[in-house]
């Protein structure tokens, strides 16, 4: 058992899930996991962009070591003169999107439309979950989906189409699109536990878009605990320390008939 004051201990591999390259955190040893986390980086970030926010939630929950945690690399290769190693779910006119809200245009149809490519990008992450559950002999109501900008929109769209539950959603900065397709299937996902944070100053995607998202979802009956902050596109402390309690609340919740151990 990890001490409260002790930094937790875990190993960093590469594996493949589905069609996706993963990095992933596990306890060491090959013990099996209470808990997994997968979370899908933002547009224009590396593949292992995430894996320093699973380091720190680690850290500010030593409790979480049962856990695994997968960080997903987007399949698409961006142009590599404007983004380096970048990757995104989907592709994204990023330079547009910017100059529509600096002319203070009207973003709001932007909240009805299926991004093209969404469905392609949430198969990929629905068959790594699968995956996921096979090799880990987790079922996938002990699975957390979850991400940053547009891995949070991926995430929240594989967990409303895949077939099972899972244990829960993380939205960090992300925003609401497919609305009538997400109303509908969030229907049938009442119940379903969801952190949801944003900044008051995002300059990508506004923050009035994530007040919808958290109202359609509330309407829905889910059980949204919603963080806002003074800032822009970002992830601040305060956020990774809520993010962390909501994953060891996660832990902690019993699956079926087996209890999750409480220290």
């Amino acid at each position: 058992m990890v001490g409260l004051t002790e930094r937790p201990i875990y190993d960093l591999i590469h594996t493949t899930l589905g069609s996706l390259r993963c990095a992933v955190l596990t306890h060491p040893h090959g013990a099996s996991p209470q808990l997994a986390i997968v979370l899908c980086h933002g547009f224009g970030a590396p593949g292992d962009d995430l894996v320093p926010l699973g380091a720190e939630l680690l850290r500010r929950e030593p409790q979480l070591t049962p856990v695994r945690l997968v960080f997903p690399e987007a399949p698409l290769q961006l142009a590599p003169e404007l983004y380096g190693n970048g990757r995104a779910w989907w592709p994204l006119d990023v330079e547009r999107l910017l100059e529509r809200q600096a002319r203070g245009l009207d973003l709001t149809h932007f909240q009805e439309e299926a991004p093209e490519g969404l469905s392609k990008a949430r198969r990929s992450v629905v068959a790594l979950v699968d995956e996921l559950a096979r090799q880990s002999t987790l079922p996938i109501s002990r699975i957390v989906l979850g991400g940053f900008s547009q891995g949070a929109m991926v995430s929240l769209d594989a967990a409303l189409h895949l077939e099972d539950r899972p244990s829960g959603v993380i939205l960090l900065s992300g925003t609401l699109v497919a609305r009538s397709e997400w109303e509908r299937r969030a229907r049938k996902r009442a119940g379903l536990p969801v952190f949801q944070s944003h900044g008051r100053q995002d300059p990508l995607l506004p923050f009035f878009a994530a007040e919808a998202l958290r109202d359609l979802l509330i309407r829905a009956g889910l059980e949204v605990e919603f963080v806002a902050f003074v800032g822009g596109h970002t992830i601040p402390p305060n956020v990774l320390d809520r993010t962390a309690q909501f994953l060891l609340a996660r832990l902690r919740e019993e699956s079926g008939n087996d209890k999750v151990s409480r220290r």
